[in-house]
């Protein structure tokens, strides 16, 4: 193999890439990445066996061949080089000959042959989305994926298709998050899938910039195409909760605030919350709200905002970091809480809106 590029050509793939490459790895080549140089293109792919990244650059292409490389090390090297400068690869023997101007690395290499890839993924759905739209789903709802819970499931985003509905549902079991965009055409059938934790936030990282995502959907993998990046997530095999019945229906009460009153409220109060729990009671009374919070030092907080609420006098208990990450995804100056009683959960959206809803279950304090 032998390709020589721009500095900056090299940089872009390889930082695309390197989401999902890790130093320390069970399996050595897992920390490098694959590169394949073939007509006039240089196609580098990451992998974590989980996530795989693919993307590609056009470079001249001397002499075509494939071979593995560390994948930090080759970002580090190329990022330090001048800018604009020529970089070559070249493949000799057992290693790879990394050359710009006065500067040579010489790096150790794994063959090919040994780099995991995935091939097909047998789509069984194909989605055509805004990659602003799809952007929007995972930002309203990635903080509410569990992180290492037990219910494997609930380890990441259900992604479910229904006629022209694109769906982003997470939730930890005590908070959910659910978000939705129209498509431009119907889609036959419906379908569920759970992307896994890590697939969700590389996505989130490399969802920049304008244009559609090109979404398959397979048995075992999702796969997106963004731009000249591949992104493949093997699937959470399990069954998501039926959230719908988690949503409150038609709570009786609502209270509309401005936002970022509420959040400073909130925030303020939660400095003597207890650090584990980080519970604060919410006092709903006639256009008031009373947020109190104390900790096991017996030190205490109280404050209040001008609320526009005029149902039963009520008293709650929250999470404040959930009430908080919900009120941040509200785009919108005014909140509304709509509630049942004070052993039910809340629901928080902005108004006129039920496009993106975000519920938070009550906790004992």
């Amino acid at each position: 193999m032998k390709v020589s590029a721009s500095r900056e050509n090299l940089l872009g793939p390889l930082q695309s890439v390197m989401g999902v490459v890790e130093r320390r790895q069970t399996m050595p080549v897992l920390a490098n990445v694959l590169l394949i140089a073939r007509g006039e293109k240089l196609t580098v792919t990451g992998t974590d066996l989980e996530v795989e990244l693919v993307a590609s650059a056009s470079v001249s292409v001397q002499q075509a061949g494939d071979i593995t490389v560390p994948g930090r090390k080759l970002l580090e090297i190329v990022r330090a080089l001048p800018e604009k400068s020529t970089v070559s690869l070249v493949r000799e023997a057992e290693r790879v000959v990394v050359k710009a101007g006065r500067s040579r690395f010489t790096l150790s290499s794994l063959p090919a042959s040994e780099f995991p890839v995935v091939e097909e993924i047998h789509s069984r759905q194909a989605i055509r989305v805004s990659r602003e739209q799809f952007r929007r789903l995972i930002e309203k709802t990635h903080f509410s994926m569990a992180q290492q819970d037990v219910r494997y499931y609930l380890n990441g985003t259900l992604l479910e298709t229904s006629g022209k509905k694109l769906r982003a549902v997470a939730t930890d079991g005590h908070r959910l998050s659910l978000a939705e965009t129209e498509l431009a055409e119907a889609i036959d059938g419906s379908q569920q899938v759970i992307v896994p934790r890590k697939g969700i936030l590389e996505l989130q990282r490399i969802l920049g910039g304008e244009g559609d995502i090109e979404l398959s959907i397979g048995t075992n993998h999702v796969r997106a195409q963004i731009g000249d990046i591949r992104f493949t997530s093997k699937l959470i095999d399990g069954k998501f909760p039926e959230y719908g019945r988690v949503i409150p229906a038609k709570p009786p009460f609502s209270m509309s605030a401005g936002r970022d009153l509420l959040r400073q409220a909130l925030q303020r109060t939660s400095i003597l919350s207890n650090e584990k729990y980080r519970g604060v009671r919410l006092t709903f009374g006639a256009n008031q709200l009373t947020i109190q919070a104390h900790n096991p030092e017996q030190e205490e907080a109280e404050d209040q905002v001008e609320v526009a609420y005029t149902g039963d006098e009520m008293e709650i208990g929250f999470n404040v970091t959930y009430l908080l990450e919900a009120l941040a995804a509200v785009d919108v100056d005014t909140v509304e809480v709509a509630l049942t009683d004070s052993n039910s959960s809340c629901l928080i959206r902005a108004p006129g809106d039920t496009s993106v809803k975000f519920v938070v279950m009550p906790m004992r304090l």
